[in-house]
């Protein structure tokens, strides 16, 4: 049997920063509770805006709450409406005072999560999901990705029986501990069930200070 890994895990406090950064004693388990709300509201109140990450950082009584995300427009809204409306609505489920960051993607050719999430829009769209993987893949390659794999199952196509294909361009070293490996997943909902999209994308290697 195959043990698999979360890359992102796996690399913690080696090349990567938690994305929740904050002390607790015995109030841990209401925090964490507190936090997988929050994801979980701005995930609701913005699906389309194309959000790769969330990052909350805690200190005193304020939670500073920083979103990464392809189209910053959407998040922010006319005038700034739409993240006032997201900021006041995490307050009010928080009880503390919430200030909300936006960091823009560049490139989201090359975020798992955005590219998954592509993927699995196209599936559902009915496009061949050969045709929607190789494409994605393509992409991110172009886009200076040094590496890419991408997974999809279920039933592909609309067969009685479920199965897996994949697409794989460059190298994806998921052993290297200093490889930069980005992760993501997402689910195509059909009307014949829902075929579950992974994608690897592998942009280099990240060299710690010593």
């Amino acid at each position: 049997m195959g043990q698999k890994v979360h890359p992102h895990g796996f690399r913690l406090g080696y090349i990567y920063d938690w994305n929740s950064k904050w002390y607790a004693g015995r109030t841990y388990t209401e925090l964490l509770h507190e936090d997988l709300n929050i994801r979980r509201t701005i995930a609701q109140t913005l699906p389309d805006a194309g959000i790769a990450k969330v990052e909350i950082e805690r200190n005193a009584n304020q939670i500073t709450v920083t979103i990464s995300t392809a189209r910053p427009g959407i998040v922010i809204g006319r005038g700034g409406q739409r993240v006032d409306e997201l900021r006041n609505g995490l307050e009010s489920d928080t009880g503390k005072k919430v200030r909300v960051n936006i960091s823009e993607i560049r490139l989201p050719e090359v975020e798992a999560p955005l590219v998954a999430r592509a993927v699995a829009e196209q599936i559902e769209r009915r496009v061949s999901h050969r045709r929607a993987i190789t494409q994605a893949a393509l992409r991110a390659m172009q886009r200076g990705a040094q590496g890419v794999r991408i997974r999809v199952a279920g039933r592909l196509g609309g067969s009685d029986m479920s199965r897996t294909d994949q697409e794989r361009q460059g190298r994806v070293p998921l052993h290297t501990l200093k490889a930069d490996v980005d992760y993501g997943t997402s689910e195509a909902r059909t009307t014949l069930g829902r075929i579950g999209v992974k994608v690897w994308i592998y942009k280099g290697d990240k060299i710690t200070p010593r």
